[in-house]
C-alpha cells in the first residue's frame, strides 16, 4: 500500500482525566428527573465510510443510509479511502470490490492490518458470487458481505449489527484507557518511577517481539507495562514510596498489590492474558518471590518476559536508596541474579542480547 493507514498506533490509549468534582449525592427537590434529563451528552452519529467507484450506487448508498441517521462519506477508490480514514475514523466501513487502484481485498487487508482501525467492521460489496471470490475476503479480514443488487433492508440490517458489534468495542477500549491512566496514576506518586510504565511496556513488547511471540502476546505485554503495578493504588503512600527497609506488616500490604491490580482487571475479558502479568511478575524462578511463590516454568511465559524488562528499569532507574546503574552494570548483575534463580536465564540472555543489538543499530 504507497500509503499505510496510520492512525495513532498506541496499543493502550490513555485518556486525559478531568479534575475531580464535587458531586450532589442526592437529588434535590426541584432537580428534574433522570428521564427528564434525557442522556448528558447526545450521542454521534455513526460515521459509514463508503468506498465505491459507481456514482449511482454512491448516491444510492448515500441516501439510504441518511434516511436511517447515519453521517455518510463517500470516496471512488481505496487511495481517497485511506486518506479519509486518516483524516478522521469511521465507525463501519462498506467498500466495493473491483476499483481502479487498490481492489477492495487489498484495503480491507491493509485495514484489518494495522492495530489503529483493525477493529473497524469492513464490509465488501460485490456483484462477484463465485465461492473464491468470497473466500479471499474472509482471508482478507472482511466482517460481512453485501450483494450487488443491494436491497435496503439488507443493508439496513447489517449495519445496524456492525455498528452495535462496534459500539460494543468502543467501551471496552474506553475501559481499557481508563485503568491504563490508572496505571500511570500510580507511577505519578513516585517521582523516581516516572515514565517506567512508557519504557517497560515498550521494552516488553519488543522482547516479545525479538522471541517471535504471536501479536496477541505482544499486545499483552505493551498493556502489561502499564497495568502490571496497578494494584498499588490501594498501597499507602508512606509504604510505597519508603522503597525499602519495610516491616513485616507493610511488607504483607505490599505483597498484596498484584493480587488487587489482577481483580480490578478481570471483568475485562480483553485483558485476560494480562491477567497473568499482572499477578505473577514478582515470582522468582525459585520460588521466592510472590504472591503464589511459583518456580520456573510454573511461572507463565508472558509474567516472565515482562519481568526481566522490568527488573532492567530498575536497575537502570536511580532511587533514594541506589544510584542508576550504567547498561554494563545492569546486565552484569542481571546475569548473576539469574543464576542465583531469580530470573529466567535464557530470557535474561536474549533480553541483552536484543539490547546489544539494538545499541549496534543505533
Amino acid at each position: 500500500m504507497s500509503k499505510s493507514v496510520t492512525i495513532n498506533k498506541a496499543v493502550c490509549p490513555i485518556v486525559a482525566m478531568s479534575p475531580p468534582h464535587k458531586f450532589r449525592t442526592s437529588p434535590s427537590s426541584h432537580s428534574p428527573s433522570y428521564k427528564e434529563m434525557g442522556e448528558l451528552s447526545p450521542r454521534r452519529a455513526p460515521r459509514v465510510l463508503v468506498v465505491d467507484d459507481n456514482p449511482d450506487t454512491m448516491m444510492l448508498m448515500r441516501e439510504l443510509l441518511g434516511t436511517r441517521g447515519y453521517q455518510v462519506v463517500g470516496v471512488p477508490d481505496a487511495a481517497q479511502a485511506e486518506s479519509e480514514i486518516r483524516r478522521e475514523l469511521p465507525d463501519l466501513i462498506l467498500s466495493d470490490v473491483v476499483m481502479p487502484g487498490k481492489s477492495g481485498y487489498e484495503l480491507c487487508r491493509e485495514v484489518k492490518d494495522n492495530p489503529a482501525t483493525r477493529l473497524i467492521p469492513f464490509v465488501l460489496i460485490t456483484g462477484l458470487s463465485d465461492r473464491e471470490d468470497k473466500l479471499r475476503g474472509i482471508e482478507a479480514g472482511a466482517d460481512d458481505f453485501l450483494n450487488k443488487p443491494i436491497f435496503s433492508e439488507e443493508l439496513f440490517a447489517r449495519v445496524k449489527s456492525l455498528l452495535k458489534l462496534k459500539e460494543f468495542t468502543d467501551e471496552l477500549e474506553t475501559a481499557e484507557s481508563v485503568l491504563c491512566t490508572l496505571g500511570l496514576s500510580v507511577e505519578s506518586r513516585d517521582p523516581y518511577t516516572e515514565g517506567h510504565c512508557e519504557r517497560l511496556a515498550e521494552n516488553a513488547s519488543n522482547l516479545g517481539r525479538h522471541l517471535g511471540l504471536s501479536e496477541e502476546s505482544i499486545v499483552a505485554l505493551r498493556r502489561g507495562g502499564y497495568l502490571h503495578d496497578l494494584g498499588k493504588i490501594a498501597v499507602p503512600d508512606e509504604i510505597l514510596k519508603k522503597g525499602k527497609n519495610l516491616t513485616e506488616e507493610e511488607w504483607t500490604i505490599m505483597k498484596q498489590h498484584p493480587v488487587t491490580g489482577e481483580n480490578i482487571c478481570r471483568p475485562l475479558k480483553s485483558l485476560r492474558l494480562v491477567l497473568p502479568i499482572i499477578r505473577n511478575h514478582h515470582e522468582h524462578s525459585d520460588g521466592s518471590g510472590y504472591p503464589d511463590g511459583l518456580q520456573k516454568a510454573e511461572i507463565p511465559l508472558l509474567p516472565r518476559v515482562l519481568q526481566v524488562a522490568d527488573v532492567y528499569d530498575a536497575l537502570r532507574t536511580a532511587r533514594p536508596y541506589k544510584p542508576a546503574l550504567s547498561h554494563e552494570h545492569a546486565a552484569f548483575t542481571m546475569r548473576q541474579e539469574a543464576r542465583g534463580g531469580l530470573w529466567d536465564q535464557e530470557l535474561v540472555a536474549e533480553f541483552l542480547s536484543m539490547l546489544d543489538k539494538q545499541r549496534r543499530v543505533a
